[in-house]
Formats: structure tokens, sequence, C-alpha cells
């Protein structure tokens, strides 16, 4: 993989983390807060791959070619 499909590949990456894992903490935060911090980051994990792996990212490759088709018509 060429170094700008990296770059790509994490930025896709990033953009579905950092929602994921700030409204994750938004909405259980406060009810894992008495759970020791390897079970909040287990749980945290548990969660949180398998929706960036299956729904995420292949969301944000959707929501690029579409944006990316539409610019083609153009």
């Amino acid at each position: 993989m060429k170094t700008k499909a990296k770059i790509i590949a994490s930025l896709k990456t990033w953009v579905v983390i950092y929602p994921s894992i700030t409204l994750f903490l938004y909405l259980f935060g406060e009810s894992l807060s008495g759970l020791p911090l390897y079970q909040r980051t287990l749980l945290l994990t548990l969660t949180l791959v398998p929706w960036i792996v299956f729904a995420g990212v292949p969301f944000v490759n959707f929501v690029i070619r579409l944006v990316s088709s539409k610019n083609e018509n153009r």
C-alpha cells in the first residue's frame, strides 16, 4: 500500500473513530466510570471495533463514492 493510500485509509478510520468514541463516552461514560480502566477499555473496544469495521468505514466509503460520482457527472 502506498503512502497516499495509507493516509487516506487512516483519515477515513479517524472520521469514524473520533465521533464514535465521543458518543459512546457521552452516553455510557458516567455509568462505566465505576469500572476499572481495563474493563472500560474492553467494553469500548468490544463495542466500537465491530461498529467501525462493519458499519462506520463502509458508510464513509459509500458517502465518498456518492460524492465523487456526482462530481464526475458535472
